[in-house]
């Protein structure tokens, strides 16, 4: 049985009058990918904020292997919806940034990052700077980037949102590969309902403000996905549905 990793019970927040989460209460088990998705303004990345401890809830709780963390205590490995790379800085010493600001010398964590650019697709590119990469192959920096952090956890805040959608497509399916290959804990918040679907163990759905969970989702497909056109076939039946959901929340417009 999986072991219970991530817990968030009844979380709330509100902007002075704006209530943006209520009552979000969700789970992440050792090992699962969980999606999140939600309209536009939803508070999805708001809630991203609070798990890193950028904001905080009014109210609720949030466990890690049934403790409460703390603003201290983070065992969160998160990467933003843009690489956010530094461009005066090349690939490897990028890659390296993490482990630098938790306080390991330059030297020991380029050896720790350098076993891991041949699965990432850096080799020969770690003395580059980010501008001569792609923008999957700095996608895939800014991955590595997070994943030799070793967190017990990766959020991942629409990390193929800026992409074309072919590299997007091509970095999902990337993705799901890294994912089944090192046993990763993922939360991800998405708007591509497709990358849910074919990425995802479970998907949780957001209503508009304030933010409510409205549907949990079992995605009980065979892996991989993105590479079987069967596999393909059924989840379009299980994105209409979720898209149903989604438009159910959109407004008439006005004649």
């Amino acid at each position: 049985m999986s072991v219970l990793r991530l817990e968030l019970d009844a979380i709330a927040i509100a902007y002075g009058a704006m209530q943006v989460l209520e009552d979000i209460s969700l789970t992440v088990q050792s090992g699962e990918f969980v999606s999140i998705l939600g309209p536009s303004g939803a508070g999805k990345s708001t809630l991203f904020r609070i798990l890193t401890g950028a904001a905080s809830s009014q109210s609720g709780e949030i466990r890690f292997d049934g403790r409460p963390i703390s603003t201290q205590d983070r065992p969160f490995a998160f990467m933003p919806q843009r690489d956010a790379l530094m461009p005066w800085r090349r690939i490897i010493d990028n890659c390296t940034l993490g482990l630098e600001v938790q306080g390991m010398s330059r030297r020991d964590a380029r050896a720790k990052v350098a076993p891991l650019l041949a699965e990432f697709g850096l080799v020969g590119f770690e003395r580059h700077y980010p501008a001569a990469l792609s923008g999957g192959m700095r996608q895939r920096a800014a991955l590595l980037r997070t994943v030799v952090q070793e967190r017990p956890m990766l959020l991942l805040d629409e990390p193929f949102g800026a992409l074309d959608a072919l590299t997007r497509s091509r970095m999902q399916a990337w993705l799901e590969t890294m994912w089944e290959n090192h046993s990763w804990t993922a939360l991800l918040v998405t708007h591509d309902v497709r990358e849910a679907v074919m990425l995802s163990d479970r998907i949780y759905i957001l209503s508009p403000r304030p933010a409510r969970i409205v549907r949990e989702i079992s995605i009980d497909l065979p892996r991989p996905r993105l590479a079987d056109h069967a596999i393909r076939a059924k989840a379009a039946a299980i994105e209409a549905d979720i898209l149903d959901t989604l438009f159910s929340f959109q407004e008439e417009p006005t004649p």
